[in-house]
């Protein structure tokens, strides 16, 4: 089932969020500090589908202040919104990745160009696959 790029990553701002409000429950950060952090992120939520473009900003900053705010869920942010945001947040990107994330934006164009379905999810798996598991 193919969706938007933009859905996809609103989809994974969701998962975010559910964990940055578990964070929150847990009062594992200062209360008031972190409710006007999650409405600049609801913000985020708003504006990205009416305006992508206009967001990518708010989105860089939002996801870099989560790697500074909150170290303890880093690893939980999902890359493709690092990548989809773009500008700072590559700095906590490794070379390779950055790589890997470059070529499946070459062939999600391509499949585009070409009319033909991309499913970014698959094509990231088969990307990340050891290059000898792909022969045979």
């Amino acid at each position: 089932m193919a969706h938007s790029p933009i859905d996809h990553h609103l989809a994974l701002l969701a998962h975010l969020r559910s964990i940055l409000v578990a964070v929150g429950e847990a009062e594992q950060v200062p209360e008031e500090n972190h409710a006007l952090f999650m409405e600049r992120f609801d913000e985020l939520l708003e504006q990205l589908p009416v305006s992508p473009e206009e967001s990518l900003y708010l989105g860089q900053d939002i996801i870099c202040q989560i790697i500074h705010r909150y170290p303890q869920i880093t690893h939980l942010v999902p890359r493709d919104l690092l990548w989809f945001f773009g500008g700072d947040c590559l700095h906590y990107m490794p070379d390779e990745e950055i790589q890997l994330f470059q070529t499946l934006d070459e062939r999600r164009h391509e499949a585009e160009q070409n009319d033909q379905p991309f499913d970014w999810n698959q094509e990231k798996q088969l990307l990340a696959l050891p290059p000898e598991s792909t022969k045979q």
